[in-house]
């Protein structure tokens, strides 16, 4: 059973890893790359990584699992920064995680990382919310509230930029999520930036007007399933078994059948929030859950630009480690094979590979 405030609490922290910078244990403790047989996933709450918790609930995991001989242990993490620290130590095979983090924290910390499945992007998940302001202009001059280093901070970065405006324009108040909706109904809080469900809950209350969200930039705060990469070419079969576990588990899930409607129902109760309001945060994520278009998505070249974003965006808050010269230090491969940044380092890769098995019914 699941608190009532769990999901404001661990809905998304989201990080993008400047609270775990210490990670030069991540290099030591790289999963090892061997042949083997039992894998561990972590995963963390959230709309779009809701259906790995309901996979492992209902035998659909160890369907897949055992169809590939092998055993798959996945386990829900509260605290998302610490699930994504725990596979950058090698504790684990696989983790849910946002494009940007992926790059940040396991990437950046020396683990090769390959992103097996494209989940979702955030389609109006994510928002800009101002008190007595019409506009996104209204925002300079003012202090806003978000998680410094979060999705919501490269919201904001592009929000700005889309209007002529930059952080020099605003003063950023780090705030943590729990504290998101208290702190909007005080006089000092004026502009704010945050994901889903205090986006939502914020922008109804008096006064709030959302001035701009994710959906503005589409397709640039990713959702993720990623491995190490070493496990993944030692072991392909784990790489099939997940795509096999998602695209089932996602069928399932947007159906309009009593079993479709079910499957929200569970996944919705498990992220402490009720059936209307996990409907309202899928309305505002574009779920891949057909493998071709999710090849599609990652072929594009969109990801290529909006990867460099991120790298920009990261390097600027030195995210990318304390000696990163550039944005190019960490090489981000592209399914097409270019290579963005230091291609003798590429330590973030995404593929079609799985997704292509799984459009193809090679799986």
């Amino acid at each position: 059973m699941h608190d009532p405030d769990f999901h404001r609490d661990f809905c998304r922290a989201r990080l993008i890893g400047a609270v775990t910078l210490g990670l030069c244990l991540a290099v030591a403790g790289h999963a090892r790359a061997e042949e083997k047989t039992d894998f561990k996933v972590a995963w963390s709450i959230y709309a779009g990584w809701m259906p790995w918790g309901y996979a492992a609930d209902n035998g659909i995991v160890q369907k897949w699992a055992d169809k590939y001989g092998i055993a798959i242990e996945v386990t829900q993490f509260n605290d998302y920064v610490e699930s994504m620290n725990q596979f950058t130590a090698g504790g684990y095979d696989a983790v849910t995680l946002t494009n940007m983090d992926g790059l940040s924290i396991p990437a950046a910390g020396g683990v090769d990382t390959t992103a097996v499945i494209v989940g979702d992007f955030s389609a109006g998940n994510d928002a800009v919310i101002l008190k007595d302001g019409t506009a996104l202009t209204d925002i300079a001059g003012r202090p806003v509230n978000l998680v410094e280093f979060s999705v919501s901070h490269y919201l904001l970065a592009r929000a700005l930029d889309s209007v002529g405006l930059s952080e020099r324009d605003v003063s950023i108040v780090n705030t943590a999520d729990p504290d998101m909706v208290g702190a909007f109904q005080t006089p000092d809080v004026t502009a704010m930036v945050t994901w889903n469900p205090m986006a939502s809950e914020i922008a109804a209350l008096p006064g709030a007007t959302k001035v701009f969200d994710s959906a503005q930039i589409p397709g640039e705060i990713i959702d993720l399933m990623v491995a190490n990469t070493e496990v993944l070419q030692d072991n392909p079969d784990f790489g099939k078994a997940l795509a096999g576990i998602w695209y089932e588990t996602t069928a399932l899930m947007v159906a309009d059948t009593p079993e479709g409607a079910a499957a929200r129902a569970a996944m919705g109760a498990a992220s402490g929030t009720d059936g209307a309001g996990y409907e309202a945060q899928l309305a505002a994520t574009r779920l891949f859950d057909k493998p071709a278009e999710a090849v599609a998505f990652v072929n594009s070249p969109d990801l290529a630009t909006t990867m460099d974003h991120v790298r920009g965006f990261l390097f600027d808050k030195g995210l990318l480690g304390p000696t990163a010269p550039s944005a190019d230090a960490v090489g981000i491969e592209l399914p097409s094979g270019q290579v963005l940044g230091d291609g003798a380092n590429v330590k973030l890769r995404f593929t079609d590979d799985w997704m292509q098995m799984a459009a193809d019914g090679a799986l």
